[in-house]
């Protein structure tokens, strides 16, 4: 018997999602399956359809239903014998209505809209169309950049970057900031999709060509303004969407521009609540926990009045997670004070009480976790960190929840959901805490993405603090199969990445940023060409994504810090980004040293945001202020940069062959004669360097900063002054942009 599915799109001035009421359900079913009692089920969000929800009747050939929002708006009563489609303006419709047929640049999917019942926010709202631009001239179109390497990557968290609504913001319950009046200020949530949108010129202006966010799906956790701590890979996290503004409408505003978005997406955990619609966790509810020598309704932290359940939701719960106990649902849509006696099913305890086992709340037993969906080994803890097995076995922490990543119901889960995200347009992927997962499980998703979207870039994150050469030596303590390199390669071999060819999954390369802490950190480049004459370890040296730093981490022998040398020696850093070989990727901020040796993440027990690299980025992007900032000369810096790479390929796709440094400089090839490019490029950093290298092709060639012309028979002899650079191009087109600080 064929399964019967209906369509609503509701209007403008409903609750969401909307909910059907059904009766008279034919053939019988048994009487849980009949009928619903008012107001009925939720709807789901059709992926594929933008504002449109759908329920499907499991053999069934015709039901009586009523479309409703639970706040006493509905439909009249309906006679449904087919599935279909029902405008509540309009009518029953057999085909896919005009309306709906809203596609995406790729003629996929819509944006999976949020869930009004999310207890982290606003739900969703009907979306309309941004005001958009055509990309700039001179940019090829985004269908015709195929090979990512062409690109620059601009790396941000979403709700740090720049605020457009302010309604959307949220405080997470851990880490608020209160103002010396005592209010609570710099919301975790803040910037959000409209604040992007409105700044994607700026990011345009800059020259990136690409956008890395961090995950955008709906998230569970204390702390999870980030993305990291995913509760619903299906749904777009409502934190971060406005009533005009939603993914879909980044990701075509990007589009308008010329930009790639890239997406991060989390494979190896969820967060300490299960996921939605899949799995529980098991966990008294937040609002019913009094810290010990407190009592019920006297807590006072923030918006978290009376206690620490979500406070933006009227019943104050965490989670709306279909798969919860029947305890929970019971009780789910009431007592939003927690003051209701509820009895721990576990201990038979009643809470609330002060001082009740925090860890019945927050904390996770992984020996009763379910193990269709979760591993049972416990949680990574000293040695650990330097061992295949209980690295991609255990927890990460409290709140990552370690997926059973080789089971078919997680994969089935996770790569359909980021189908969805790819149909919408999503243009790459970037996976963390790649060394998490084993690699040929982990490939196995990267391959489900790529098949599903031929020709998608998709790069891992490995951290490593060294040089990462694993079995190969090095002084590495940790084996091949948890660094960066073996995720590259397909061989079995340890102390062999010959063994086997590449495995189309780049990384970020952490190994060229870990030397950054004993040399551009110190003024020099000396030490750099040992980890280039390691190069060939690497599936594809040139796809690697290089770095200075990101939201973890720092180039400084303490890891923990933005980089805080001289603005010079930054300066130099990225003069080697930009001309090496990889793909540039730049961390918010750093066009403009923000927060300038802050710790990149919260580290004492009393820090906030704002006092680290993850503060609000957004008051420097502000009408009064942008001026300002793009003014900054680390901001024209990049700026050039960028253009210049982008105007000569060899800089995007050449491995660097002839490479020599010797501590106040550099020197090297990058060789794409096949493709018509050829340079020779020359770094100083610190003082004035004269370059001199043989054996290079003869020609004319062009310096593309200083416009200086050289006829070569085979040699190349040149001055770089301080922190700036050489890259004559075989045949260039000469000078590109102005002379700045270091650039000259």
């Amino acid at each position: 018997m064929p399964d019967l599915t209906v369509r609503f799109s509701p209007p403008a001035d409903w609750s969401r999602p909307p909910r059907v009421h059904y009766w008279d359900r034919w053939p019988d079913h048994d009487a849980t399956d009949c009928a619903t009692e008012w107001p009925g089920v939720e709807m789901t969000p059709d992926p594929r359809h933008h504002g449109w929800y759908l329920y499907r009747f499991a053999d069934t050939t015709r039901v009586r239903l009523v479309f409703n929002d639970g706040q006493g708006r509905q439909s009249g009563d309906l006679v449904c014998e087919r599935s279909g489609w029902f405008d509540f303006n309009h009518h029953w419709q057999d085909a896919v209505p005009p309306e709906a047929k809203i596609s995406s640049p790729r003629g996929g999917a819509t944006a999976p809209k949020s869930n009004s019942k999310s207890t982290s926010g606003p739900g969703s709202r009907p979306a309309s169309q941004p005001t958009r631009r055509t990309a700039d001239a001179g940019l090829p179109p985004i269908a015709e950049r195929c090979d990512f390497r062409e690109e620059t990557i601009y790396f941000l968290l979403t709700a740090r970057f720049h605020d457009g609504d302010p309604s959307n913001n949220f405080f997470c319950r851990d880490r608020i900031e209160f103002d010396a009046a005592g209010n609570p200020i710099d919301p975790h949530w803040r910037g959000d999709f409209k604040g992007l949108i409105q700044r994607l010129d700026y990011i345009a202006d800059l020259g990136f060509t690409a956008i890395w966010i961090t995950p955008p799906i709906e998230n569970r956790s204390g702390l999870d303004y980030h993305g990291y701590h995913g509760y619903d890979w299906t749904r777009i996290d409502p934190r971060l969407e406005s009533p005009d503004t939603t993914y879909q409408d980044l990701i075509d505003a990007a589009h308008a521009r010329g930009i790639k978005i890239i997406q991060d997406v989390v494979v190896n955990h969820c967060c300490q609540y299960g996921i939605r619609d899949q799995v529980h966790i098991d966990h008294l509810p937040t609002k019913y926990y009094v810290p010990q020598g407190s009592e019920q309704g006297q807590v006072d932290h923030g918006p978290y009045q009376g206690h620490l359940g979500n406070y933006s939701w009227p019943n104050r719960d965490d989670i709306d997670n279909p798969k919860a106990p029947d305890w929970w649902h019971e009780r789910h849509e009431r007592d939003p004070a927690g003051t209701e006696p509820l009895i721990d099913p576990k201990t038979g305890e009643t809470v609330p009480k002060p001082g009740y086992d925090p860890g019945r709340f927050f904390g996770v037993d992984a020996q009763t976790l379910d193990p269709d969906w979760f591993h049972q080994d416990g949680f990574i803890c000293g040695g650990d960190w330097e061992s295949a097995h209980p690295l991609q076995n255990k927890h990460l922490a409290g709140d990552c929840i370690d997926l059973a990543t080789e089971r078919a119901n997680v994969k089935h889960y996770l790569i359909e959901a980021i189908n969805v995200y790819l149909d919408m347009g999503v243009d790459a992927l970037r996976i963390d805490t790649v060394k998490h997962v084993e690699r040929n499980n982990l490939l196995e998703y990267v391959n489900a993405w790529k098949a599903h979207k031929p020709g998608l870039f998709v790069f891992g994150e490995n951290l490593v603090k060294g040089y990462g050469w694993g079995d190969l030596g090095g002084g590495d303590n940790g084996p091949s199969q948890i660094r960066p390199w073996w995720y590259t390669r397909l061989g079995d071999d340890p102390r062999d990445p010959n063994a086997g060819g590449d495995s189309g999954f780049p990384q970020l390369d952490f190994g060229l940023f870990s030397t950054f802490r004993d040399t551009v950190s110190k003024g020099t480049y000396a030490g750099t060409g040992q980890i280039l004459s390691m190069d060939w370890i690497y599936g594809d040296v040139t796809s690697l994504v290089t770095f200075l730093q990101n939201h973890d981490v720092g180039p400084d022998n303490d890891f923990k810090y933005r980089f805080k040398g001289d603005q010079w020696m930054a300066a130099a850093a990225y003069n080697l980004l930009w001309t090496a070989r990889g793909i540039p990727c730049l961390y918010f901020g750093e066009e403009i040293e923000f927060m300038k040796g802050a710790p990149q993440d919260v580290e004492g027990e009393k820090d906030c945001l704002s006092s680290t690299g993850r503060a609000y980025f957004g008051d420097h992007l502000s009408d009064a202020r942008i001026a300002e900032t793009q003014a900054h000369p680390i901001y024209r810096h990049i700026q050039r940069l960028n253009r210049i790479r982008q105007a000569i390929p060899a800089l995007q796709k050449a491995p660097m062959t002839q490479v020599n440094e010797w501590g106040g400089g550099m020197a090297f090839v990058r060789d794409l004669s096949d493709q018509g490019s050829y340079a020779v490029v020359g770094l100083a950093i610190g003082g004035d360097q004269s370059i001199g290298i043989d054996g290079i092709r003869p020609g004319l060639y062009r310096d593309a900063v200083t416009g200086a012309e050289q006829h070569s028979e085979g040699s190349l002899h040149f001055e770089v002054k301080a922190n700036s650079a050489g890259i004559y191009v075989l045949d260039g087109p000469g000078k590109i942009g102005e002379d700045g600080v270091y650039l000259r």
